[in-house]
């Protein structure tokens, strides 16, 4: 990167990670309620594996940009953007909020123009790398299970692909509100990693039936509430697991088969079965204040804690990142060095 230049991931085409390449863009001023940040690291989402193969919920527009959340220092403020009435100055330290749309703005390069509102100042006892781990996690669980399932301490939580990022920032929340964490993988690998994050049960779904593990540790009552971003068959398998007007959020698809209505189960026990996801908070004035609050208090108290995968790679590596992303072999949330971090 230097003062006329900087280097940016995009793809001009949907496709694998052939599709992504390393380019030289002119280094860009940002425009009125902008700011331009001197990325430091960028965090992973699997939103972006989706957008890149064309099958997010909205397309790209070639060439493309990708990326949601990243940290960084503010290095220039938008003319007409009155940055102090918003507390932003040029050499703030920020993290990106994932709050747009990756068809106006993406973060993966030495730099990026975001909307003033999706940056905010992160607690000073993280690294770069941390801060880039913050706000899909926090912000997806924190939607689900506290501002609208108002999580009690005398709950069951469900939670599948638990070693995610976000499956990791569920954990936390869940147990921040004193409710007893089943969580699932299907790698045994995995296990200790999500018995350190917290959780106080673990499935390994390749060795153990889910449905039975469930009610043995409930004894017959079933998990109230459920967190799911896998979808597909194994939704009447979650149902089963279920207690009496549980709640099942589904938040993904990471099982690309049809995913099943379980109607006669929903029938009899009353369950509720949401559609989710984390634009329900970033796009309501109100309820992402409420939830900036929370997380930036638990992460000040201890009780969040951002976990990142022990793969590390480099902007130059982007290719290898997605692939890792895509082998479901993380552990907690792939961030990308940038600018020497």
């Amino acid at each position: 990167m230097n003062s006329t230049t900087y280097k940016a991931i995009r793809f001009h085409q949907p496709g694998d990670v052939s599709v992504l390449n390393l380019e030289d863009l002119p280094l860009q001023q940002p425009n009125a309620h902008q700011v331009r940040v001197r990325i430091a690291a960028i965090g992973l989402n699997r939103a972006e594996v989706m957008f890149r193969k064309d099958q997010y919920f909205e397309s790209p527009r070639y060439p493309s940009g990708l990326g949601y959340e990243a940290s960084g220092v503010i290095d220039a403020i938008g003319f007409g953007h009155n940055g102090g009435a918003n507390g932003l100055s040029i050499g703030d330290k920020v993290s990106i909020i994932p709050c747009f749309s990756m068809r106006d703005y993406s973060v993966y390069g030495q730099s990026a123009i975001v909307p003033a509102y999706a940056v905010t100042a992160y607690p000073s006892h993280l690294s770069a790398m941390e801060a880039a781990a913050i706000w899909m996690p926090y912000i997806t669980a924190w939607g689900a299970l506290i501002d609208t399932a108002q999580l009690k301490s005398s709950d069951t939580v469900l939670i599948t692909a638990a070693s995610s990022s976000v499956g990791c920032g569920a954990i936390q929340i869940a147990k921040a509100a004193g409710a007893t964490v089943i969580a699932t993988t299907t790698s045994a690998e995995k296990v200790p990693f999500i018995e350190a994050n917290g959780a106080d049960h673990v499935i390994n779904t390749q060795q153990e039936n889910l449905v039975n593990r469930v009610m043995q540790i409930t004894q017959q009552r079933g998990a109230n509430v459920i967190f799911d971003p896998i979808a597909g068959p194994g939704i009447h398998q979650l149902a089963q697991a279920a207690a009496q007007r549980a709640i099942i959020f589904e938040y993904g698809a990471l099982d690309s088969r049809p995913t099943p209505y379980p109607l006669q189960i929903s029938v009899a026990k009353g369950l509720s079965v949401r559609g989710y996801n984390m634009f329900e908070i970033v796009t309501n004035g109100q309820a992402i204040a409420r939830a900036k609050k929370y997380i930036f208090s638990g992460l000040q108290s201890g009780l969040l804690r951002p976990q990142i995968d022990h793969r590390q790679f480099t902007l130059e590596q982007m290719r290898q990142a997605h692939q890792h992303m895509e082998s479901n072999q993380q552990q907690g949330k792939i961030v990308i060095r940038v600018n020497g971090t």
